[in-house]
């Protein structure tokens, strides 16, 4: 085994660093295992994380990233569930297990929260180490760019579970067709939902809108997103109305019918907003928030595996690690929807695997 490797660094405020010296990282504790990383995917919190200002703060000199799909080298003594071998998928939000917010099970607003790719070292690099509580088993004929999905589809898993009430037939407005909005636009489908609404500005983004499902999709930049959303239900609104934006609660409420349901996904912490609490009391409206994954890791790759939904079409781009800051270009430039990279690979070996 090679002690150097490939690696992205976060280096402060909009700097990252390639290199092919970093330290390849090793077991210190029994319940840990050393993982080859096998596919990993550039997500809007790394963009957000390199944004100046930054929209989310991270820790100076760790490895960046979370999403990924692996292959198991090496346990610990004390892991028991796997084996080097296993096919793996990660929850980068680490929990203590001890707070009170995980003793009642609701471990994803863990008080001692750790999170990989954010506060310690993530998965941008060839190899990594992870405790086994973290891991999920997937089938060992998965194919890697399908399994990388795992861990956003499983965030959106989360908010899908908040909306156990939705009734099929229901129209369900969601604002922003981003890939967690695209994400959102699938699963409500799948759910039922009888018409789906889709705000979103590009054009480009817009298109896969329609792909996944969406019934109306509306440029806000062009056109009254309200009122147009009354006009498609009689006058009423939606049941259910989904930012995945971040900032958009006051359109939410104006668009969701009363007694309606907004669900609350998109994380921008250098927005703020003003709004009437009235307009949510008088119409009866349910707002509720939902933050990563809350026991739907093994659900999520159960629906990915099962070929019920393939979210491969939004993969835009595929790079070699070195090729990274290309891959962050094209998600700021809204050019990239899906960027995967591949540790270990050069580009050229990259650009053989599109043939």
């Amino acid at each position: 085994m090679k002690d150097k490797m490939q690696a992205i660094y976060f280096r402060g405020e909009g700097k990252f660093e390639y290199t092919e010296n970093a330290p390849v990282p090793k077991i210190e504790k029994g319940n840990e295992m050393f993982v080859r990383v096998d596919a990993c995917s550039i997500c809007g919190t790394d963009v957000n994380i390199l944004a100046v200002p930054p929209r989310v703060n991270a820790a100076k000199d760790i490895i960046l990233g979370h999403e990924m799909t692996g292959t198991i080298l090496e346990i610990g003594k004390d892991v028991h569930g796997y084996k080097p071998g296993d096919r793996i998928v990660i929850d980068n939000n680490l929990t203590c297990g001890y707070c009170e917010e995980c003793q009642t099970g609701h471990y994803n607003t863990c008080r001692n929260m750790d999170s990989m790719g954010v506060m310690r070292d993530g998965i941008f690099a060839e190899y990594c180490v992870v405790p086994e509580s973290a891991a999920t088993k997937i089938p060992a004929d998965m194919p890697v760019d399908l399994a990388v999905f795992s861990e956003p589809v499983n965030c959106v898993m989360g908010g899908i579970q908040k909306l156990g009430d939705m009734m099929p037939g229901e129209t369900v407005v969601v604002l922003g067709a981003g890939p967690i909005g695209l994400y959102y636009t699938k699963l409500c489908q799948l759910k039922g939902a009888g018409k789906i609404i889709v705000s979103e500005v590009s054009e480009f983004r817009a298109g896969y809108a329609k792909d996944m499902g969406a019934s109306v999709v509306i440029d806000p930049s062009k056109e009254d997103m309200v009122q147009r959303v009354l006009d498609e239900t009689n006058g009423y609104g939606a049941e259910i109305v989904i930012d995945t934006v971040g900032c958009l609660l006051g359109d939410a409420i104006k668009a969701v019918r009363p007694s309606g349901t907004i669900l609350l996904f998109g994380l921008n912490a250098s927005k703020t907003e003003t709004i009437c609490q009235a307009d949510i009391v008088m119409k009866n409206v349910a707002v509720r928030g939902s933050y990563i994954g809350h026991f739907t890791f093994e659900p999520t790759v159960k629906l990915l595996s099962s070929g019920i939904v393939d979210f491969r079409n939004m993969i835009t781009h595929r790079l070699a690690l070195s090729d990274f800051g290309k891959g962050i270009d094209a998600m700021r430039s809204g050019k990239g929807l899906e960027v995967v990279l591949y540790p270990g690979k050069t580009p050229a070996e990259v650009e053989e695997m599109k043939h």
